[in-house]
């Protein structure tokens, strides 16, 4: 009993220095209960609360830790994308978790070429951490490439010399499958339709830090193009696909850009909504004929998905040039079932307005395309008044990257300008136009190039008002700065031959001014005075520098000089300059300008907001 009482005691004063400790310094003072006076009940009451207080406190889990990486900035990213981390609570948490950071962080950093990391999980200021040494970077120390078949040394020392991964460069898994799927894919796309990747390779010496590669390839026979297996087909012909099939002949060696071309040519019209051409390789098999050539033929499957015949279009716009516009467009593709294409529509605009019909047939073998078509159009720019119709006919055809352009045309047009009476002309004109494009990306100022060049004219022998020759050319090259800068040059040039641009029409004169030709000038204001009208003369020039400097891959700024003028005599010819400040941005309906500039014949600013497709 007097052991109990003690034990009680005991406990009581030091819960008491507890509780004094915790008070101020002014408030402290020792609490002493005589044994005498510490009644049994409780003496043993309080020893219990405090034992189950220590018990308690002991029970209590500790503070969950979140484990640190500590690695190398080359890996820290890869290791942070895959490996979970979570939380560690307890010993017991600790060492699984440490084995599972050894048994993941090095297959991860495998694929990066390290083949003999260091990782420590420990404590340190008061965290856990996870040490990553990646080791050294092995690299390829050699690259075997064997390829089984009928493949000349010429196409093999080709494939051989294309192999991405050489050696002396740092292993990446990546890589590594990337070149053996390039190599693959070069392999496949001339002749060999059925190759195949037999055998691959990467022994690792990990304490030399060395890769030696191995890929073995097999060629497979040689194939030709069969027989166009077409399918889909409901309200057109499968004669309507030989038409725009140029390079895919049965009996040709197969090469793959070919089928992308057909595929290509077919998606580009407007019967088609999907087209999907391939090489039906499940159709050959070991018992497959082969030609003389040695060649195994397969067939080409040619699967569309038709469009809707009919299309009506409505849009709305503005244009420093010509002010807001609404327009409305119908197409039809299949016209009397013939799969004729009409296109029609209605442009309305604050200083132009303009109604069209044409209708375009199917191109022949040699890809030229003919239509006919009216149109009619109206406009009222720099006092000059224009009212006229054209009825004509076209053919166009595409060689490679240039395409021609045939044209005859009528045309009736009035003119009036302000202050002066108005005059009737007419003319019958045959035209030919070239354009040539080398753009990988039409819509990068920063790098194509593109020239046209326009001949036509009359004769007052054949329904014209007029003799003349109207001649045109036109050159735009993009020349790269760097990754993210770019210089854009431009040039016209149009001389009319005639003995005087009386009873010629607007068409086949210049004038200039405005977005895309003379900034800092309004549009077609750059011409030859009649009254307070500008009226067309038979010389052009124009010339344009500008520099753009892309800040993020969509936005960007510009800096231009253009200069040109539009007379009726090369003596009358002054230059008006104009120079300023743009943005360019390339948004999801095509790259946009909007330009500041400064006309230093009129000595004032102009805005200008237009579609700045360079090519």
């Amino acid at each position: 009993m007097l052991c109990g009482l003690r034990q009680a005691l005991q406990a009581r004063q030091l819960a008491s220095r507890i509780l004094c400790l915790a008070r101020p310094p002014h408030q402290r003072h020792a609490i002493r209960y005589p044994l005498s006076r510490l009644p049994p009940p409780l003496c043993y009451l309080s020893m219990y609360k405090f034992v189950a207080l220590a018990a308690l406190l002991l029970a209590l889990p500790a503070a969950a830790a979140v484990p640190q990486l500590q690695a190398p900035e080359e890996v820290r990213q890869l290791l942070s994308n895959f490996l979970e981390l979570g939380d560690v609570a307890d010993a017991p948490e600790q060492a699984a978790f440490e084995r599972r950071m050894q048994r993941e962080v090095p297959p991860l950093l495998a694929t990066e070429g390290y083949f003999s990391p260091q990782v420590v999980v420990r404590e340190g200021d008061g965290k856990l951490l996870v040490e990553v040494d990646p080791g050294p970077r092995s690299t390829v120390a050699s690259v075997h490439i064997e390829i089984l078949g009928e493949v000349d040394a010429a196409r093999r020392e080709t494939l051989t010399k294309s192999w991405k991964l050489k050696s002396g460069q740092p292993f990446r898994q990546a890589d590594w499958d990337d070149a053996k799927q390039s190599l693959l894919a070069e392999l496949l796309s001339v002749d060999f339709a059925g190759a195949r990747l037999q055998d691959s390779s990467a022994r690792v010496d990990a304490e030399a830090r060395r890769v030696e590669l191995r890929v073995v390839l097999a060629a497979g026979p040689p194939y030709s193009f069969g027989q166009l297996k077409i399918s889909g087909l409901k309200r057109y012909s499968a004669a309507l696909i030989e038409r725009y099939n140029h390079r895919v002949k049965p009996g040709e060696p197969y090469r793959e850009d070919r089928l992308l071309a057909l595929q290509t040519a077919l998606q580009d019209t407007p019967y088609f909504g999907s087209v999907t051409v391939a090489l039906d390789r499940s159709a050959v098999g070991d018992g497959s004929p082969v030609g003389d050539d040695g060649r195994v033929s397969a067939p080409v499957l040619v699967h569309v998905r038709e469009s809707a015949p009919y299309q009506v279009s409505l849009g709305a716009g503005y244009s420093t040039n010509t002010g807001a516009r609404v327009e409305a467009s119908y197409r039809n593709s299949d016209l009397f079932g013939r799969a004729w294409e009409l296109q029609s529509g209605v442009r309305i605009e604050q200083l132009r307005q303009t109604a069209y019909a044409d209708v375009f047939l199917p191109p022949d073998q040699r890809r030229r395309r003919d239509g006919v078509g009216i149109a009619f159009q109206k406009s009222d720019i720099e006092d000059l008044a224009l009212e006229g119709y054209s009825v004509g006919a076209t053919r166009t055809q595409k060689r490679g990257s240039v395409e021609q352009r045939l044209a005859l045309n009528w045309l009736e047009e009035k003119q009036t300008p302000k202050g002066s009476p108005t005059t009737t002309n007419q003319a019958l004109t045959a035209q030919a136009g070239w354009t040539w494009r080398h753009a990988p990306d039409p819509l990068n100022p920063a790098e194509g190039m593109a020239l046209q060049f326009q001949i036509g004219g009359g004769s007052k022998q054949l329904l014209s008002d007029q003799d003349f020759l109207r001649t045109y050319l036109r050159y735009a090259q993009g020349v790269p700065l760097g990754a993210s800068d770019g210089l854009l040059l431009r040039a016209e040039l149009g001389v009319t031959f005639a003995p005087s641009s009386d009873g010629i029409p607007q068409d086949f004169l210049f004038r200039t001014g405005g977005s895309n030709s003379v900034r800092g000038y309004a549009y077609q204001s750059l011409g030859v005075p009649d009254g307070s009208a500008v009226v067309g003369g038979r010389y052009l020039m124009t010339m344009s520098a500008e520099y753009t400097h892309w800040i993020t891959p969509s936005w960007g700024a510009a800096g231009f000089v253009d200069a040109g003028d539009a007379q009726d005599s090369r003596e009358a010819f002054d230059l008006a300059v104009g120079y300023g400040l743009g943005a360019r941005w390339k948004s999801p309906l095509g790259p946009l300008g909007v330009d500041l500039a400064y006309g230093q014949r009129e000595g004032k600013l102009r805005f200008d907001f237009s579609l700045a497709v360079p090519f």
